[in-house]
């Protein structure tokens, strides 16, 4: 029974450790060269966007449209890619666990 307590421990303390590391987490990804770069919060909230001049073209406003929502995508992808490298490596330490 001790050792289901401890396992039962080492998991909280886990998900705690998580929880800090996802409040800190900020992503950034560029799509177009550079022409839209965006950060967001380990909680998927856009904390930042900066666009090129180049990239706000009157005549063809649907190319800047798809520049940022690929940016948000790929801010997203790599926030879930960073989140499920750490917990893996976290689980990993708890191997009577998982």
């Amino acid at each position: 029974m001790s050792s289901m307590r401890q396992l039962m421990k080492q998991a909280q303390e886990m998900q705690e450790r998580l929880q800090r590391e996802l409040n800190e987490l900020v992503v950034e990804a560029s799509v177009g060269g550079g022409m839209v770069t965006v950060r967001m919060s380990g909680h998927r909230q856009l904390v930042g966007c900066k666009i090129d001049p180049e990239a706000m073209d009157p005549s063809d406003p649907s190319m800047l449209e798809d520049l940022i929502v690929a940016a948000v995508n790929e801010a997203g992808r790599k926030i879930e890619e960073t989140m499920q490298g750490k917990m893996g490596s976290m689980a990993a330490s708890l191997p009577g666990l998982f």
